[in-house]
């Protein structure tokens, strides 16, 4: 399992990046894939999770963030919009094979996923 995030850097407060995630070594259907960042001093902290068919956003990223995926390029996208100083942080990209004993916002949790990328920087900064 191979997962390699781009598309991160230095965005003014309010503006928009699209961060990518393309996958490779596993059935791509089969998989949930989520987006997780982690702050300077902080945790890593869920912000979005895609299955093949739902999606999910922690509060902090309803309404600004969209999570997308292409099932033919194997890639997960999540476009961030608005983007506010506190979004700083290094996202990661993370997958773990779906199933449906719970809900996929119950699956969106860092302890559930074994697969993960190397991470991209975000910085919000004017």
């Amino acid at each position: 399992v191979q997962l390699v995030e781009s598309g991160g850097g230095l965005v003014q407060p309010g503006g928009s990046l699209r961060l990518s995630c393309a996958a490779s070594g596993f059935t791509f259907d089969d998989y949930d894939i989520g987006w997780f960042r982690q702050a300077p001093g902080k945790e890593r902290e869920r912000v979005s999770c895609t299955s093949s068919s739902d999606s999910y956003y922690s509060n902090s990223a309803k309404g600004r963030f969209t999570i997308s995926r292409d099932n033919v390029k194997n890639t997960v996208y999540l476009q961030m919009n608005n983007l506010k100083p506190e979004d700083t942080g290094v996202y990661y990209c993370a997958a773990e094979r779906s199933h449906s004993a719970v809900t996929l916002q119950a699956r969106c949790v860092l302890a559930d996923f074994g697969f993960w990328g190397q991470g991209t920087q975000v910085t919000v900064s004017s």
